[in-house]
């Protein structure tokens, strides 16, 4: 989950080593968690924050994306802070900003207050989660005391999409929809408190930072994201939405300018020439967007159609966690003998399948009917693609380079989310206008003249009439969301190629290194030589 360039140093010996380890390990564990959660926890809370603070349903996404956005535009910068300033002082500057961002948030009492709460969560979690990746390696010992370590924090990673979800659930339940934020704030400070005492500071080491490129490349993606939203409510011959894409086209242009002719370049578009690696890009790309959809509509549908409580809505999703994790287990053990391909081929296929039973969901759906079974076909598919991903993605590239590789993947997974999700409200808000077209003129013929008084003075539509429009617009986000899944298995069945040696090296014998492209620079070196640069020292 870092883009910074980490060099693994053994940790001095101490007298404390064992205790003190043992709650390194659960403070870089910790903050790790925190960031992950957040992401989801904020879900279960959509409906109740889009009542409290006056949000419509295409905005509402912005609490999301001003999050994602952030903290994957600027994940690689955050890990390059760390090697360059310590890593340790920049741990903790990143858990401050998150906790600050996340009191802000739980504060806010207007909408752009809390979408300005959610951009500095994602700026801080940028700066910490990389980091705690990175002081894994000065912390612990090579060998198997530092192997688990990094089975700690991958667990954490891979299981706080489910934690947030069920916490969420209990805290919007309980107390308030802004204590999913304020809930960052004791862990937080904890996290502070203890990382002086048990974890030491790093070496630094020189370089300098890519901020032009973390810059324009985020600019470039909040501007599309935001013309897409834009073109949802305003339409697309919309002035202002015209002039987001096309500000967006020259920031995102600035940015490959930028990152070509960099010594240091915080995306090294090199790795994108790779066939394999360039094809895992795309596909997470494309997954992200259908996955982070699924989330956000199907958390609206389980609360606002089917009146599930927020604790009810978090525990509806957890096997949808359990499945990721089945389904990543069986690929895992089966990959040396099969290859990465056939997972993710198959894990993209029943990720569409799933996507596609749910665009048949209607007002008169239930949970166990209509949505479990289809989120579990889609979790299980998702569970096979993960570990194939990011086994590919890291694969055939120079030991300093694994963390960029695998960096921009979760940079990845984070702006095509945020992207994707753009795209599906704004589906939604084209297909949920026109059904509302056809819903007030059965309103006004079947309503009573208390209703349609009421009508006129809101503007709303009463149930059950608003459920059809939501679940029609939803319906039609899931289409688009299918097609999302069918593009990333195409991709994985005629773009990526696993070669016998590739074989050869899963099980253990000698071969080249996996994925390795005849295209792919075998050194830094001969990577600056091939982007023009001189190489660097």
């Amino acid at each position: 989950m870092t883009g910074a360039q980490t060099t693994p140093t053994e940790p001095a010996e101490s007298p404390e080593r064992g205790r003190g380890s043992g709650i390194a390990l659960l403070v870089i564990a910790s903050c790790q968690l925190m960031v992950v959660l957040d992401i989801t926890i904020v879900n279960i809370a959509l409906p109740h924050i889009q009542t409290s603070l006056g949000f419509s349903t295409e905005n509402l996404s912005w609490v999301i994306n001003a999050y994602t956005l952030t903290f994957g535009g600027l994940l690689l910068l955050g890990g390059r802070l760390g090697d360059i300033l310590g890593r340790r002082r920049v741990f903790i500057s990143g858990v401050l900003l998150f906790v600050f961002a996340s009191l802000l948030g739980g504060l806010s009492q207007e909408s752009w207050q809390l979408l300005a709460a959610r951009a500095l969560q994602g700026v801080g979690g940028a700066i910490a989660s990389p980091t705690a990746l990175s002081l894994i390696t000065t912390t612990f010992r090579e060998g198997p005391e530092r192997n688990r370590a990094f089975g700690v924090f991958a667990a954490v990673s891979a299981g706080g999409s489910a934690i947030g979800l069920l916490a969420g659930g209990l805290l919007v339940e309980w107390l308030d929809w802004r204590w999913v934020l304020f809930v960052n704030v004791p862990i937080g400070l904890l996290i502070v408190l203890a990382t002086p005492r048990y974890i030491r500071e790093s070496e630094r080491h020189p370089g300098h930072f890519d901020l032009l490129g973390a810059l324009t490349s985020t600019l470039g993606m909040v501007l599309l994201v935001y013309g897409f939203i834009r073109a949802s409510e305003e339409g697309w011959s919309d002035t202002v939405t015209l002039a987001a894409f096309a500000a967006a086209v020259v920031f995102l242009a600035l940015f490959i300018i930028t990152e070509r002719r960099s010594r240091q370049p915080i995306t090294p578009l090199w790795m994108f020439r790779d066939r394999n690696r360039a094809g895992v890009y795309a596909m997470m790309l494309s997954l992200a967007a259908a996955m982070f959809g699924m989330f956000f509509f199907l958390t609206l549908f389980v609360q606002n159609i089917l009146g599930f409580s927020p604790l009810r809505a978090g525990l509806a999703f957890l096997p949808v966690s359990v499945i990721i994790a089945i389904g990543a287990g069986f690929a895992s053990q089966l990959l040396p003998k099969w290859g990465p391909k056939p997972f993710m081929a198959v894990g993209a296929i029943l990720a569409a399948v799933g996507l596609g039973w749910l665009t048949l969901t209607d007002v008169d759906s239930t949970y166990l009917g209509s949505i479990l079974g289809p989120m579990l076909v889609f979790g299980f598919g998702m569970g096979l693609q993960f570990v194939s991903l990011t086994l590919m993605a890291v694969s055939g590239v120079e030991s300093q380079e694994a963390g960029a590789a695998s960096g921009i993947l979760n940079a990845t997974q984070q702006v095509g989310g945020s992207l994707g999700l753009s795209v599906l409200v704004t589906v939604f808000g084209t297909a949920s206008r026109n059904e509302a077209t056809d819903q007030v003129a059965r309103f006004m013929a079947e309503a009573t003249p208390a209703q349609r008084l009421e009508f006129r003075r809101s503007g709303q539509l009463p149930a059950p009439w608003s459920d059809q429009v939501l679940a029609s617009g939803i319906s039609s986000s899931f289409v688009v969301a299918a097609i999302f899944a069918v593009v990333a298995a195409l991709i994985a069945l005629i773009v990526i190629q696993v070669r016998p040696d590739d074989l050869k090296r899963l099980q253990g014998g000698a071969g080249l290194p996996l994925a390795q492209s005849e295209d792919a620079p075998a050194n830094v070196a001969d990577a600056d030589a091939r982007d023009g640069r001189p190489p660097q020292a």
